[in-house]
């Protein structure tokens, strides 16, 4: 029998650690939604959104019809991108958006189809209201891949989309109130109460659809109306190939919400998509993405107080999802709907 020195043995543990990859996550909670999640991982079609139970419920509706029928999964994701889309509820995506810090509503959106590759992206598109179907015919209609601004919209247009006034009441007063509470040396005063009201942040919001069809065909869609009272033209991930939403059909998709700007300069969802053809579950890779974020930011001693989330799914029609949680009461969910049902679960938050 070999005999091993004490030395040995701590440098061979030591060594099988350092193999490990260096993620930290915050456990998810079980609960009889996980777990039912697990159950029915792994079976095609599917249909993935990046919201919980209540978001989830409603966007997948018309998508999954499509599928489970055999239908186009291009129609299935967009339509269901759609249905927040034309929501004026949801503040974070199409009508009812919150504006830029000039009280204009800008849009963005990506769309990518596994069998060719091919993507679609519009960006600070104004005055339509669903921009992941301009997105989708950029992709199928052109042979660009971006179109931006007054040219996005004029394309738009040239397709028969009409142009409309996407800031709501409720969007404007939000706006208002932002603005009036900026400063109190400004010119901008607060309604007669005379009372300036607590600020609580900037909220931000985008939506993930993605899809994997019976032929294990993969296709996805990210569309968002962009950071609340943003410097006008800003663009962030969601309207970014390898950014916001990535797709190979080989391996599988991702797509990203929150903080753009740290998403677009990780590549996030390329490289969750990347995990994954080395074999990696979907919410390992997310993980993965979420920390690489981390390390970057406690590098330049930058404080993380915002929030990134991934979702993504495998040509095998597993399903993942991972947040950088910064407060505990962050829970990052996922749904998704598959020949089993619909099934909402509890995603894995990397804690800071």
């Amino acid at each position: 029998m070999t005999q091993v020195s004490r030395r040995g043995f701590l440098k061979s543990v030591a060594g099988m650690w350092a193999a490990l990859p260096a993620v930290t996550a915050f456990p998810a909670i079980i609960t009889s939604k996980t777990r039912a999640a697990a159950r029915a991982m792994g079976k095609l079609p599917v249909l993935v959104c990046s919201r919980g139970e209540d978001w989830g419920t409603k966007t997948n509706a018309p998508g999954w019809e499509i599928l489970k029928n055999g239908g186009s999964l291009l129609d299935a994701i967009e339509k269901s991108a759609n249905v927040t889309e034309l929501d004026p509820e949801d503040m974070s995506v199409g009508y009812g958006g919150l504006p830029n810090e000039e009280g204009v509503v800008q849009l963005d959106a990506s769309c990518m189809y596994g069998p060719t590759h091919k993507a679609g992206c519009v960006a600070a598109l104004e005055g339509i209201k669903t921009p992941s179907s301009v997105a989708r015919l950029v992709l199928e209609r052109t042979d660009h891949m971006m179109l931006v601004g007054h040219g996005a919209q004029r394309f738009a247009i040239a397709h028969g989309f009409q142009v409309e006034n996407l800031l709501t009441e409720r969007a404007r007063l939000e706006w208002l109130k932002w603005k009036e509470n900026l400063s109190t040396e400004d010119d901008w005063l607060p309604p007669a109460d005379g009372v300036y009201r607590d600020r609580t942040g900037r909220p931000t919001g985008t939506i993930n659809v993605l899809g994997v069809d019976a032929q294990g065909n993969v296709a996805g869609i990210t569309t968002t109306s962009g950071l609340a009272y943003k410097i006008p033209g800003r663009i962030g991930d969601s309207p970014i190939i390898g950014a916001g939403l990535y797709v190979d059909n080989e391996v599988g998709a991702a797509g990203a919400t929150g903080r753009g700007e740290e998403v677009i300069r990780t590549c996030g969802s390329f490289y969750i998509v990347q995990l994954m053809r080395q074999g990696m579950h979907p919410t390992k890779a997310c993980l993965e993405a979420c920390r690489r974020i981390v390390e970057i930011n406690k590098r330049l001693g930058v404080k993380i107080d915002f929030t990134d989330k991934f979702v993504a799914v495998n040509k095998k029609g597993e399903v993942g999802c991972a947040a950088i949680g910064h407060t505990k009461e962050y829970k990052p969910e996922v749904a998704f709907t598959n020949p089993d049902g619909f099934v909402a679960m509890a995603g894995e938050r990397f804690e800071v």
